[in-house]
């Protein structure tokens, strides 16, 4: 989808920019998104409408198969999930429970709120705007060479490492880094956001089993007894 560029002067210029209006609008998202996910990926949304942004450019872009997307997306991401739990998070000395989400154990009255939890704060919200609005925003910033794309996926890795620490500590923090590495990573490859959805989401519910029939110690000592 091609789009004319807007006159400077215009709002769709102001909020592609970095002005007092598009500083505002990504103050905005960022506040928002620490409310109520995933309301902030939804003004994502609607700032790419406003600003004239092309959909492409904060990844929205068709997969040319859905069914394939999804095939890869998610046995990936319990892949990547067991790998974390079992391997990773060992080597940090991470703690086999994850004390923030123990409460989801056994508990069926939860489950509902959980999963939407996963898949649409989670794998929509979180990938909207950590990868597609981040990216975008950075690299209009910075640029789009290979120096400039490694410290992008650097630092929107970090920044989504950190968005955890409020809720599940430095363990959180750790585990988020690497994933987001590795779905920053996949992004800035193939420059489009449903594949590291479909990852997230997977990644999630991978854990949210885990959790649910007490798994997450069993799984954590599978390699390091």
């Amino acid at each position: 989808m091609n789009v004319a560029a807007p006159a400077s002067d215009s709002l769709p210029a102001k909020l592609r920019g970095f002005g007092p209006t598009g500083l505002f609008a990504v103050a905005l998202i960022v506040f928002a998104n620490g409310i109520l996910p995933p309301v902030g990926a939804i003004l994502v949304l609607a700032w790419a409408r406003l600003s004239l942004t092309p959909w492409c450019d904060i990844g929205f872009v068709l997969p040319e198969r859905w069914l394939r997307t999804a095939a890869i997306g998610i046995p990936f991401g319990i892949a990547l999930k067991f790998l974390m739990k079992a391997i990773v998070m060992p080597l940090f000395g991470a703690d086999p429970i994850n004390h923030a989400f123990h409460y989801l154990a056994g508990n069926r009255a939860a489950l509902p709120g959980a999963i939407y939890m996963m898949i649409v704060v989670a794998g929509f919200g979180e990938e909207t705007l950590f990868r597609g609005y981040a990216f975008e925003r950075l690299r209009k910033l910075i640029g789009r060479g290979r120096a400039a794309t490694i410290a992008i996926v650097l630092t929107t890795s970090a920044l989504f490492g950190a968005a955890h620490y409020s809720l599940q500590g430095v363990a959180g923090v750790e585990q988020a880094t690497v994933v987001g590495l590795i779905l920053g990573t996949i992004y800035a490859a193939t420059g489009r956001i449903w594949l590291p959805m479909f990852i997230h989401a997977a990644f999630d519910l991978a854990a949210l089993a885990m959790i649910f029939w007490n798994l997450e110690t069993r799984v954590a000592h599978l390699v390091f007894r």
